[in-house]
């Protein structure tokens, strides 16, 4: 499969924005874009800001679980935002950032992609990318946070390295062909910017179109939340994007972190 590289200026070149990486940081290799974000934003780096990389020695998912991605292989962004909004809120950037890539991937490529609580995205079952949201809290309000995202692009699953907790895909793997990653970033920052505007208002039906996003509800889930390991039915999300699941007792219990994988 063929790779194509970025600059900052094809980046910027061809943008539709004008908040979202409107201060970019492009880097060819890096440690980790979310290490690199944070910095950034401790530094007083603005609303938008986007970290880019074509490679992370050091990329990493939920629960400090290592991130693998080929050079030039995979869309791997790191963003600061802003927002005005209540620590309890914060899930409402992870929902805007797995919509927008979802949706961009979908008028991109026509695969259709689903999102598995609380942050992977996932074609016909495999995983093709996640989101992870770390935050820096002043009071009860959100100082900044910075949202990772991984995206398998151009990439052969087989050669990732394993045993893989889940099972993996890309983009091209599911086309048959390779894709071009820099309309794909574009689109991306679109949506995101689209979406990360509307937050201020309230973002009407942001929740809803998550939710119905979420492959999911209404199957039978494991949920293994510390020593703790146990089955249920998924039913719902609440308003800040915890799980809700029925345990085969008939108690409903609200799963705000933990490992659920369904069958």
């Amino acid at each position: 499969m063929t790779k194509d590289t970025f600059t900052a200026d094809w980046i910027l070149a061809g943008l539709k924005t004008r908040l979202i990486a409107r201060n970019l940081v492009y880097l060819p290799e890096t440690g980790s874009t979310m290490d690199d974000a944070r910095r950034l934003a401790e530094q007083g780096a603005p609303d938008g800001t986007l970290v880019v990389a074509d490679y992370q020695a050091a990329g990493r998912g939920r629960l400090d679980r290592h991130w693998q991605a080929p050079p030039a292989a995979s869309l791997l962004l790191s963003f600061i935002f802003r927002p005005a909004i209540a620590s309890h809120q914060v899930h409402q950037l992870t929902m805007l950032c797995g919509l927008a890539v979802a949706e961009s991937v979908e008028a991109e490529t026509g695969l259709p992609v689903g999102l598995k609580w609380p942050n992977d995205l996932e074609i016909g079952g495999a995983k093709v990318g996640g989101i992870l949201t770390e935050v820096e809290l002043s009071g009860v309000r959100v100082s900044y946070a910075v949202v990772g995202v991984g995206l398998n692009v151009d990439l052969d699953p087989h050669q990732l390295g394993g045993p893989l907790l889940t099972r993996a895909t890309s983009l091209s793997a599911e086309l048959g062909r390779p894709v071009a990653r820099l309309p794909l970033l574009w689109a991306v920052l679109h949506a995101v910017e689209t979406r990360y505007l509307a937050l201020g208002t309230g973002s009407p039906g942001l929740h809803a179109e998550w939710a119905g996003r979420l492959v999911t509800l209404g199957r039978t889930v494991t949920v293994s939340t510390g020593d703790s390991i146990w089955e249920g039915t998924a039913k719902g999300v609440d308003a800040d994007g915890a799980l809700l699941v029925l345990r085969t007792d008939g108690h409903l219990e609200r799963i705000i972190a933990g490992d659920v994988t369904g069958r």
